[in-house]
C-alpha cells in the first residue's frame, strides 16, 4: 500500500500541477494534514509551489544537480556565487551556483567545464573595469556623438554579456521594469547602493538628478530607485512632457531618433546653481538620453562643475540600442 507521500508525488507526477484543494478531494485527508505533508516535500526537495496565495499550485521538482553532485574549485564557485542569477520562464529566481547549474542542466551543458569557460569570459569583460569596479563609457560616447556634454560616464555592469546572456544586474533591471515588482526593486536598489555611494564621494558630487521613465507603468522602477537609494545629496528635478502620443526611447532605434525624443521631451525643472552633477538612468543603449539631458544642465547653467553619467547597465558593443528595458 503507497505512503501518502507517494500518493501525493504520484498524483502530481500524474497531473503536472495541482492545488491543496485537489489533493484533499484525491487523496481523501484533511487540509491540515495535507499541508503538513506538502510542507515536508518542499522542505525535502521534492515539490515546488507555484503562485501566490490564494491561487498556488503544487509541481514536481525538477530533478537538477547540485552541489553535492558537482565539484567546483573553490575560487570559481565564490565568483559563480557573486555574479549569477537566472530567472525562470516561470518567474523563479535561482541566485548563484544553483541559478548557473539549472541554466546548464537546461542547454545540456557541463557544469564544471562551462563554468570555467563562463569565469573566462568575465575575465575579458572585466578588462573594462576601472579599479572603482565601475565600467568606463567614454570612449565609445565620443565615438557617438559630435559634441558630449558629459564629463564623465560610468555603468555599474553590462546588461548582458556573450554566450551566457543577460547578467545578474541586467535580469533584475528587466525583470524587476517589467513586472513592476516592489521587492525585486528594492533587491536591485541594495545591490547597487554602495557603488553609487562611492561614487559620489569620489566625484564630490552635490546634486543628482534621476531620468524620468518613458513608458506610463503603476510602478516606476527609476521612482523606486530614487527613493530606495536614499542619496545624501539634492534633487535635481527633470520633467518628461506628455505629447498627443507617447512614444518610449525603447522603440526608437536610430540615435538620432532618440536624440531628438530627448531633445523635445525632458525639461528642467529648477534654477539652483550646483556643484559637480549626477545623471542616473536604468541602461545606456544609445547613450542619447544621458548626454542631452547633460547638455540641457549646462545651457541652463545649473552647475559649475562636472557632469557624471551613470547607468545600471550599458551595453559591450559600443553603445546599441538596449529594447527591452
Amino acid at each position: 500500500m503507497k505512503t501518502t507521500k507517494e500518493n501525493i508525488i504520484e498524483y502530481i507526477k500524474n497531473r503536472g500541477s495541482v492545488s491543496a484543494k485537489d489533493l484533499i478531494s484525491h487523496i481523501g485527508i484533511s487540509k491540515q494534514a495535507i499541508f503538513i505533508h506538502l510542507k515536508k516535500l518542499m522542505e525535502d526537495g521534492l515539490i515546488s509551489k507555484v503562485g501566490n496565495p490564494p491561487v498556488v499550485f503544487y509541481i514536481l521538482k525538477n530533478s537538477e544537480s547540485t552541489l553535492k553532485s558537482i565539484i567546483l574549485k573553490e575560487k570559481i564557485e565564490k565568483i559563480i556565487n557573486e555574479k549569477c542569477l537566472f530567472i525562470t520562464s516561470i518567474g523563479e529566481i535561482k541566485e548563484g551556483t544553483s541559478g548557473f547549474i539549472y541554466w546548464c542542466n537546461r542547454n545540456n551543458l557541463d557544469p564544471v567545464k562551462t563554468a570555467n569557460e563562463y569565469v573566462e569570459i568575465l575575465k575579458k569583460y572585466d578588462s573594462y573595469r576601472l579599479n572603482s569596479g565601475l565600467i568606463n563609457g567614454m570612449k565609445k560616447i565620443k565615438a557617438s556623438f559630435e559634441k558630449v556634454f558629459l564629463d564623465k560616464i560610468f555603468y555599474l555592469d553590462f546588461y548582458a554579456i556573450e554566450r551566457f546572456g543577460k547578467t545578474k544586474l541586467g535580469q533584475l533591471l528587466l525583470y524587476g521594469k517589467q513586472s513592476q515588482d516592489k521587492k525585486m526593486i528594492k533587491n536591485l536598489s541594495i545591490s547597487i547602493r554602495e557603488k553609487v555611494i562611492n561614487l559620489i564621494k569620489e566625484y564630490n558630487i552635490d546634486a543628482v538628478c534621476f531620468i524620468p521613465p518613458t513608458v506610463k507603468r503603476e510602478v516606476q522602477l527609476m521612482k523606486e530607485l530614487e527613493s530606495n537609494l536614499k542619496l545624501p545629496v539634492k534633487r535635481i528635478k527633470i520633467v518628461k512632457i506628455k505629447s498627443d502620443i507617447a512614444v518610449p526611447q525603447k522603440t526608437l532605434n536610430k540615435i538620432r531618433d532618440r536624440i531628438e525624443n530627448a531633445e523635445k521631451t525632458f525639461f528642467l525643472d529648477d534654477k539652483r546653481i550646483y556643484g559637480n552633477v549626477l545623471i542616473i538612468d536604468d541602461a545606456v543603449g544609445s547613450g542619447a538620453t544621458l548626454n542631452i539631458v547633460a547638455s540641457k544642465i549646462r545651457k541652463a547653467n545649473l552647475t559649475k562643475g562636472k557632469i557624471i553619467g551613470l547607468a545600471i547597465t550599458g551595453s559591450y558593443k559600443g553603445f546599441d540600442v538596449i529594447s527591452e528595458v
